[in-house]
């Protein structure tokens, strides 16, 4: 036992510093836990600790040490944890502190749940919000999903969503499960193109097909992947020279799989792909034009009467492809809709869209609506102007105010202008249609 200062005791000020100096030390232990430095491996360390220090911080200690089944045992194994987690849980029932990493916060969270530890189970959560990012996200995901914390599981998906990208190319990528690479690329709201999700799943199936030791070529890749993975790769939104240089290389589809894909860029194609050709609404941009937002209330109203429409006149100054329209909403409510997209000059119809859709929050969570997306994207000359029009049937919802006439968006030009249609209840300053939906035409 390492050497015990006279008088210890009254240089501590507090019970909690009291507590501290005896953590981790012979002094006063009557129990030890035998621990594993790593999970699984048959090294292990003793832990000495104090039951009454343990019983009060935790009432699963108190349950073991004096409830009824008291373990009177004075060396306790615990095989299925680490013991530099399990010396976490100690040091921050004994000291208020704890020492988190990205590689050991998951698993401290999952003992102080275990343990009941509410106030460790918030400073695990409160680390993991402020450190959470696109390097770490995955590795994080694994573990929420493991340990099944759903907000934190949310939390993850949001930060893959908006920084797809960024993800897909961070080590820990290629090191997750299949059931999670799954997961990834049969989300709809993935901000990333098609080519750049192709590569990361290339590279996680070398990664696996390095540590299994086996002979890397494009069979093994595939048998790795597995076809419910390939067939969600949306290789039809790829350019030819996409498709050509990265997919064809990689080896991993068969030969009539890529002369498909070649009849289909040449337009040739008589049968219909397996693949989906619809753009991910995470890669949409968000073009907004109101800088106000009102909420659906006795004051301000939005109602929407049978027969009339919500409209909106649109041009831009350089081409763009139109995916689809936001309407405003409520919470928890549900609008039946007949959109249009028109020539605004010669009002020929370019795409229809019709539906119920249920409204949520939008994703800066600051009012209530949905998208209509259009099933074919619609491309939007420059110097041409197009009429957006809408038919909603539904309860009172919010809408937008302070529109502006002209928003530039990523270099292009977007000007609204109101429809001479009389009956529209949408115009530039208030109303329908806050966002958007579109790519670069180019």
């Amino acid at each position: 036992m390492a050497t015990v200062q006279e008088n210890w005791q009254t240089k501590c000020t507090s019970i909690s510093q009291t507590t501290k100096y005896i953590f981790n030390t012979a002094l006063l232990s009557d129990v030890k836990f035998i621990v594993p430095m790593s999970n699984g491996e048959s090294e292990s360390k003793a832990i000495p600790a104090h039951k009454l220090v343990l019983a009060i911080g935790s009432p699963v200690f108190f349950a073991m040490f004096y409830g009824q089944m008291a373990d009177t045992r004075d060396s306790i194994e615990l095989p299925d944890c680490e013991y530099e987690v399990v010396l976490e849980l100690f040091r921050f029932i004994y000291s208020d502190e704890v020492q988190l990493t990205g590689r050991n916060v998951m698993h401290v969270l999952y003992l102080a749940k275990k343990y009941l530890v509410p106030s460790l189970v918030e400073k695990c959560a409160e680390f993991m919000r402020k450190n959470l990012d696109a390097s770490n996200v995955f590795s994080i995901l694994s573990h929420a999903q493991k340990f099944e914390d759903k907000d934190l599981e949310n939390r993850c998906w949001k930060v893959v969503e908006v920084q797809t990208e960024e993800a897909l190319a961070s080590d820990d990528f290629v090191v997750i499960e299949r059931s999670l690479v799954e997961s990834v690329v049969k989300s709809e709201k993935l901000n990333v193109k098609e080519v750049e999700l192709f590569k990361a799943v290339n590279r996680w199936a070398e990664k696996k097909i390095e540590n299994q030791g086996i002979a890397s070529d494009g069979n093994a890749k595939r048998e790795i992947i597995g076809e419910e993975i390939l067939k969600e790769i949306r290789f039809p939104l790829m350019s030819q020279k996409e498709f050509a240089t990265f997919v064809v290389d990689s080896n991993i589809l068969s030969v009539q799989e890529i002369v498909n894909m070649i009849k289909h860029y040449s337009q040739v194609l008589t049968s219909p792909l397996p693949y989906l050709q619809s753009l991910r609404t995470g890669a949409l941009r968000r073009v907004c034009r109101f800088k106000e937002y009102r909420a659906a209330g006795i004051e301000r109203l939005w109602n929407y009467f049978d027969g009339s429409w919500n409209a909106i006149i649109l041009s831009i100054d350089k081409n763009v492809r139109l995916y689809g329209v936001q309407h405003f909403g409520c919470e928890g409510c549900e609008y039946s809709v007949s959109m249009k997209i028109n020539d605004a000059a010669s009002y020929l119809s370019l795409a229809k869209k019709s539906g119920t859709y249920s409204s949520e929050k939008d994703s800066d969570g600051i009012y209530y609506g949905f998208d209509v997306l259009i099933d074919s994207p619609v491309i939007l000359e420059s110097g041409r102007r197009y009429e957006i029009r809408s038919m909603i049937s539904g309860p009172q919802s919010w809408h937008g105010a302070k529109g502006q006439t002209s928003v530039n968006f990523e270099g292009i030009n977007f000007i609204f202008s109101r429809s001479n249609d009389p009956l529209c209840c949408s115009n530039v300053e208030q109303g329908q249609f806050p966002v958007l939906l579109c790519t670069h035409s180019g």
